[in-house]
């Protein structure tokens, strides 16, 4: 396989790449995306310098066939003017002469037929290397335009894809952190504070109603006191 041959058919394989299939099976689709660039970048590169070499080659193929044409009409007007001159010396009584001119008439001819020859064989050669060209050609205009868009979309599709990790860490976050959850250590530790927090309000307000029974006692035991020191004041008025 000439090197002509592999560049075209990676050049056909990268255009007709699937970008997001790749991305859907890339681990790291940053990577994938960086790794496509150069990947596009370095066959481009190679691509285009092999399209030059080829239309190098074809142009100097042309090139060559085209002077077997001119030589093949050349030596055709040779023959013919050998020819010619081959009857003008017969027409004279020149036998010898118009052998002689004969025989360069058949040379010329023989060239012509050569030239002739070479033009059949190169023909077909050259037009194939012209439809190669145009496939190489085809194929870089591909993957340029490819290139580009994959260029303007990388940010694009980068973000989507860490976007959509981010999300997955936050879900996978808030399904292991649940405060609803009575299984989750957070939960249970709110129980236990609001616990704490009843107990020392069960603790207040047992201090508080044990010191409001004591004024409340020694202010009965006041009021009976008067009460009694009254009883004896009319006691005394009456006496």
């Amino acid at each position: 396989m000439t090197q002509k041959q592999t560049v075209l058919g990676r050049i056909s394989q990268l255009a007709r790449a699937n970008i997001n299939s790749l991305l859907d099976r890339a681990e790291d689709p940053e990577k994938m995306l960086d790794q496509l660039v150069r990947d596009y970048t370095n066959s481009i590169a190679e691509a285009e310098e092999a399209v030059a070499q080829t239309i190098a080659n074809v142009r100097m193929a042309e090139s060559d066939l085209q002077s077997d044409r001119d030589a093949s009409a050349e030596w055709g007007r040779k023959a013919a003017a050998a020819s010619a001159k081959a009857e003008e010396l017969r027409g004279k009584g020149d036998p010898d002469g118009a052998f002689k001119f004969d025989d360069l008439a058949r040379v010329a001819l023989s060239r012509q037929i050569q030239h002739e020859n070479d033009v059949k064989v190169m023909e077909p050669n050259v037009q194939q290397q012209n439809a190669t060209i145009e496939q190489l050609k085809d194929g870089l205009t591909q993957m340029k335009t490819k290139l580009e868009d994959l260029k303007s979309r990388r940010s694009t599709l980068v973000a989507r894809a860490r976007s959509v990790e981010a999300q997955n860490k936050v879900q996978d976050a808030m399904s292991s952190i649940d405060v609803m959850d009575p299984t989750s250590d957070l939960s249970r530790w709110d129980d236990s504070i609001r616990k704490e927090e009843a107990l020392v309000q069960g603790r207040a307000e047992a201090q508080s109603t044990s010191l409001e029974d004591q004024f409340a006692e020694l202010e009965s035991g006041s009021a009976d006191a008067e009460v009694e020191a009254r009883l004896q004041a009319l006691k005394n008025q009456q006496g």
